[in-house]
């Protein structure tokens, strides 16, 4: 006999020779089923190709096993290997993702977690644009939440953050002893606590070295190789100009060193330049990339860890918080090598959270 999608589980007891019931035991793993009877209902199954609906064991079990990954865009290598991350682990732990771009729209993300009702076990959002009350107003209450790269203010979810602060903090440090004084930046998206707290960073860097704020340096940006690209036409007609500029992202960084080209000037003999992510592509630029890694796909793996844990009878997430550390990743286009300072390429971890590892608040 053929498998027929369309058999239903009592087409199964009945060649099986068993109750629905039973079927659904030995399909879901629950409860007492004797080891000939287990035996006898696969074979059944194998024969007639039966694949389980959906929907209906959902309905059963009370779970969907697909969990949400709900991010602000789905486009770029940073979203591409946290996914990957992800999906690699979920996969492991025999779940499938349902992802999702809501494009850093407030609006939007209420539409698209309500989309989410019902159809995930849990859910892990990157949503910046999003606070305490539009989640609770937009998630069901029961569902396991982790925020990444943010954390809400009611402690009722479980966070995921980069050392975004101490990343950028880390690498302006880098470049003032290189010996530069007058460094640029070049933000990201206003609104976006990525980019706010890497903006901090590079300014604690520049305070540490008591060197004075330059409002004039810090460029507007957006994440994206365009904004970037624009950046170095203003940073060629500078007067005078910086000697080094570092992008709240590789992305950007990768736009400036086009721009700057195109305007003459060459990276790192003119004007050094650094990012931070570390995406594959850092490193195949000419020159390669200086960065503050950080380790895109482990967010992605961790974060799913994280949440099937939780589901399946681990710690709750409520007030539960984790940073991941960064790492200085030290390449031609900051010109270390030329200046004869020390390097020590993806050695040095940024302060301070070595030890926050896992830092949980239960």
């Amino acid at each position: 006999m053929r498998g027929d999608a369309r058999l239903s589980i009592r087409e199964v007891a009945s060649a099986a020779a068993v109750s629905v019931a039973t079927v659904s035991r030995v399909l879901n793993e629950t409860g007492p089923v004797r080891e000939d009877t287990r035996f006898r209902v696969l074979e059944v199954i194998a024969r007639l190709g039966y694949v389980p609906h959906a929907a209906a064991r959902s309905l059963i079990t009370r779970q969907t096993r697909t969990l949400g990954v709900v991010l602000p865009d789905v486009y770029g290598e940073f979203f591409s290997e946290l996914i990957r991350g992800a999906d690699t682990t979920a996969r492991g732990r025999g779940y499938h993702l349902l992802i999702s771009g809501a494009h850093s729209d407030l609006d939007e993300t209420r539409e698209v977690l309500r989309t989410l009702h019902g159809r995930v076990d849990g859910l892990a959002l990157m949503a910046p644009a999003a606070d305490d009350e539009a989640l609770e107003g937009s998630l069901p209450p029961q569902l396991p939440v982790i925020l990444l790269n943010s954390t809400g203010r009611s402690g009722r979810y479980g966070s995921l953050c980069v050392d975004n602060h101490g990343g950028m903090r880390a690498m302006t440090h880098h470049l003032v002893r290189l010996g530069h004084r007058r460094i640029a930046f070049i933000q990201g998206p206003a609104g976006n606590q990525d980019a706010a707290d890497r903006l901090r960073g590079y300014r604690d860097g520049l305070s540490a070295a008591h060197i004075a704020r330059d409002a004039a340096l810090e460029l507007p940006g957006d994440f994206s190789e365009e904004l970037g690209h624009q950046a170095a036409a203003r940073l060629a007609v500078m007067a005078p100009r910086p000697t080094a500029v570092v992008a709240a992202n590789d992305a950007m960084a990768i736009g400036c060193l086009s721009g700057l080209r195109e305007h003459g000037l060459r990276v790192p003999a003119d004007i050094a330049l650094a990012g931070f992510d570390d995406i594959p592509i850092a490193r195949f630029v000419t020159p390669a990339l200086s960065t503050v890694r950080v380790s895109i796909a482990e967010f992605g793996n961790r974060a799913i860890e994280r949440l099937v844990d939780s589901l399946e009878g681990g710690a709750p997430l409520a007030n539960w918080q984790e940073v991941l550390p960064t790492t200085l990743v030290i390449r031609n286009s900051c010109g270390a090598r030329a200046r004869g300072a020390p390097v020590r390429p993806q050695t040095a971890r940024t302060a301070n959270h070595a030890a926050e590892r896992r830092r949980n608040r239960r």
